[in-house]
């Protein structure tokens, strides 16, 4: 356990939630940028955020979106290298959250082997051999680069249906993903956080969907030869 481990640990509950949930936007907001870099690539943070019961893996992803502010980067002596790799390790953190949302105890494991690349930033290099040095639970190690690295094409995995997805649209507006199962349901996902809104369960497998043009009815069909047509927002609201 690292130095910021043991502090916050002493704290109390109620002083964990506030001091994880308003670090990083009060560094943004009073300019001290480098600390929030430091906070941001400290493994002991990391871990505090996700293992804590009201944040989690997708509150700590939103926390390195800070530096997107346009206020934030005219700050002239905040090196680009540093927001690059913020976004690496936002982007593996994002990569693994549908595992990590089961089984947070892979953490060490899925940074590991999403990050580990000898060309990676010298605090990305050190981030990954504080991993090594503070995990204490049994953990796979990866020896070289072994799970799909941040920056590819793949961003995120939705992870929700029990059998093989027929049909994906997404909304005009790309906030919302709907998918098609053969399990027989319909699901409406958050395209940016990865959390799954609503379901609809049908008697039959469900084989296609779309978005008509009013940007707000979801058209499915299912192997019955039913067509279902489903408001938007109503599935979202509930």
């Amino acid at each position: 356990m690292g130095e910021f481990a043991e502090k916050l640990a002493a704290e109390s509950l109620a002083f964990q939630r506030a001091y994880l949930g308003s670090l990083a936007p009060s560094l943004i907001k009073s300019g001290n940028l480098e600390k929030y870099y430091q906070t941001l690539t400290d493994f002991d943070f990391i871990t505090a955020k996700i293992n804590h019961p009201e944040f989690g893996v997708q509150p700590l992803i939103e926390d390195y979106d800070l530096i997107n502010d346009a206020e934030t980067l005219n700050y002239p002596e905040y090196n680009s290298e540093k927001v690059k790799s913020l976004k690496l390790i936002q982007g593996a953190l994002r990569l693994s959250a549908h595992i990590l949302a089961v089984d947070k105890g892979q953490l060490a494991s899925q940074l590991h082997g999403r990050l580990l690349n000898q060309k990676m930033a010298k605090e990305i290099q050190t981030l990954l051999a504080k991993i090594n040095q503070s995990t204490t639970i049994l953990w796979l190690c990866p020896l070289t680069l072994s799970l799909t690295p941040p920056g590819g094409r793949l961003l995120r995995t939705l992870n929700g249906h029990s059998f093989h997805v027929n049909a994906v649209a997404v909304t005009p507006n790309g906030q919302q993903v709907i998918s098609a199962s053969f399990d027989k349901t319909l699901k409406v996902w958050n395209l940016a956080t990865g959390e799954l809104i609503a379901t609809f369960t049908g008697e039959y497998p469900i084989n296609c969907c779309a978005v008509v043009p009013d940007r707000m009815t979801i058209v499915a069909g299912d192997a019955s030869g039913r067509v279902y047509f489903l408001r938007l927002e109503n599935m979202i609201e509930g």
